[in-house]
């Protein structure tokens, strides 16, 4: 190895932040901002993400974390050993629950040996991850279809595969422990700039989300809020254009983010797990993905002159399969994707019923780590539903 790459190997080790994918967004958004042909169209869409989407969904999440972080993992999963008439459909309403929490619950217990291979599909099977918030947020009965859709399907589905297919993976405990020391192995750098941008979210969010939450409910009923306020409605977009952009810079640089997963799932927290943290990181990490369909829609129209509501309209059967499909892929993001798409009107409900059922959200993560055989058949089983409700919804109602 040369000194110049060891001098350079010395300077990401030392800042790791040099090397994080994530900042590519804020980067991006940085260069749209200076041009000045790019400039309304994405202070227009950072604006938007966080007034109508990022405040409600920090509420929703700060009331959802209140409400279930004093839930012990440990409680549910020796109920689940012992209930195990219970088992499959208590899996399948913990994944029916907005984030991943509970659906890694089902899926680490499997691994130990104590929940049958059917709660794992059907825990897989109703879970939606990160993007039942958006859903809930800005759509929210058919955020509360999609979840009983959910529990119904992967009720039926895990205890169809616990009838026929129970697979048990060998060596269980071993994989588990291996996995785990594995996968927490960060730069002590890194650690401690993650650390104290995760500290500036908490407070970042926790000093705006009240008035942020009473601008977007007044934007919701269509008040004049810039009158209100004393200001323009330019001056307002620009206010939320900078809190969306600092949200987004706060989650680029809250981990390292070196490869596809850290991209594409809600941060990892260090118990004890507080609300304040967990509302902050996840709100960050699902502000950044509807930037990113937002701006896809916008771009395409600006440069393009491509309109996605029409062009995905346009491939009529197609458009269900694309959604389970990306539904296949690991983490929350995509599906986040899929969402906004759904609630700007792109795709219909039967894709965003395919994509929800066969999305395997975070959970989909530890599975393949600790159980790679048993992760890739629960995705099959998982889709072969999805397939049958997208479609079934499609032909019968659309």
């Amino acid at each position: 190895m040369t000194t110049t790459s060891r001098t350079l190997l010395s300077v990401i080790n030392q800042h790791p932040y040099l090397i994080n994918k994530r900042v590519i967004l804020p980067v991006i958004l940085s260069v749209l901002l200076g041009l000045s042909v790019t400039r309304e169209v994405t202070i227009a869409v950072l604006s938007d993400a966080y007034f109508q989407v990022a405040a409600f969904v920090y509420a929703s999440l700060a009331l959802y974390y209140l409400a279930t972080l004093r839930i012990s993992a440990e409680a549910i999963s020796r109920f689940m050993n012992q209930h195990p008439v219970y088992e499959v459909g208590l899996a399948a309403c913990l994944g029916a629950l907005p984030g991943c929490g509970g659906a890694i619950i089902v899926v680490t217990q499997y691994t130990k040996g104590v929940t049958s291979f059917g709660a794992v599909v059907a825990v897989l099977t109703s879970t939606m991850g990160d993007a039942a918030f958006l859903l809930l947020a800005q759509s929210p009965i058919d955020g509360l279809t999609v979840m009983a859709v959910g529990v119904v399907v992967g009720s039926l589905t895990g205890l169809v595969v616990n009838k026929f297919h129970n697979y048990k993976p060998s060596d269980t405990l071993k994989d588990t422990v291996v996995s785990e020391t594995s996968l927490s192995t960060e730069s002590e750098a890194n650690l401690s700039l993650g650390d104290n941008v995760k500290r500036a979210s908490i407070k970042f969010w926790m000093a705006v989300a009240i008035p942020s939450l009473a601008i977007a409910l007044g934007i919701a009923l269509q008040l004049p809020v810039h009158q209100y306020l004393g200001i323009s409605a330019k001056s307002l977009g620009y206010i939320g254009a900078t809190l969306c952009f600092i949200g987004i810079s706060l989650w680029a640089f809250s981990g390292s983010s070196t490869g596809y997963a850290s991209i594409t799932k809600e941060e990892a927290i260090s118990p004890p797990v507080s609300w304040q943290e967990k509302s902050a990181l996840d709100t960050q990490f699902v502000l950044a993905w509807v930037v990113v369909a937002f701006l896809l829609f916008e771009l395409s129209i600006l440069w393009f002159a491509i309109d996605i509501t029409q062009l995905f309209q346009g491939m009529g059967l197609g458009l269900v399969a694309l959604a389970i499909v990306i539904g296949f892929l690991p983490g929350c993001g995509p599906q986040i994707l899929v969402t906004t798409l759904y609630l700007n009107g792109a795709i219909p409900f039967s894709a965003q019923l395919g994509n929800a059922i066969s999305n395997d959200g975070d959970a989909l993560f530890p599975a393949i780590a600790l159980s790679p055989k048993a992760a890739m058949l629960a995705t099959f089983y998982s889709a072969l539903p999805a397939f049958i409700v997208g479609y079934g919804y499609y032909f019968l109602f659309e």
